[in-house]
């Protein structure tokens, strides 16, 4: 009996110093885990940050180019009808939007859908005016009708998009 509890008097002692250099190991080890990851998020944060904001700003680009004054402005010449003028626009609209599709990644899904709807609602703007005119018509009549709907809708939903970006944009920055 003796010789177990001289046993026990080293090996307890030493089982004691082991669990706790084995528990310290552990947290330093976690501790330094964690910051390592905290490094790589503000690594990325740094990287993906000025794509984000670029981002935003390309798509307010986009929304500014689709305005149908913007688009009026840019496409329409003398003797061009209605159909053509209609049908330029709305190719223009979507190549746009096409061109900016990857921006989505960068978004959040609200302002996405924010974008999406401005785009259809000035697609289904266009088309009401257009569809209140002969095909033959002249542009200048389509132009005329596109700003008199303008200036019925309060705010036009290109505008409402691009200050939803803006708000979201202070909320994130």
């Amino acid at each position: 009996m003796e010789i177990f509890l001289e046993i026990l008097k080293i090996i307890l002692p030493s089982v004691i110093v082991f669990i706790t250099a084995l528990y310290v190991l552990k947290t330093v080890l976690q501790k330094d885990a964690e910051k390592r990851k905290v490094e790589i998020i503000l690594q990325n944060q740094k990287m993906i940050t000025p794509l984000r904001l670029q981002a935003y700003e390309r798509m307010v680009l986009f929304l500014e180019r689709i305005s149908p004054n913007n688009i009026i402005m840019r496409l329409q010449t003398p003797n061009m009808t209605a159909a053509q003028l209609h049908k330029e626009m709305l190719i223009l609209i979507r190549s746009e939007f096409e061109h900016n599709l990857s921006q989505q990644i960068y978004l959040s899904i609200d302002s996405w859908e924010q974008i999406k709807i401005a785009k259809e609602k000035t697609i289904q703007l266009l088309n009401a005016a257009f569809n209140n005119l002969e095909p033959d018509a002249n542009a200048m009549l389509f132009s005329q009708l596109i700003f008199e709907k303008l200036i019925v809708n309060q705010k036009s939903p290109l505008q409402e998009a691009i200050d939803y970006l803006k708000n979201e944009i202070k909320i994130l920055y």
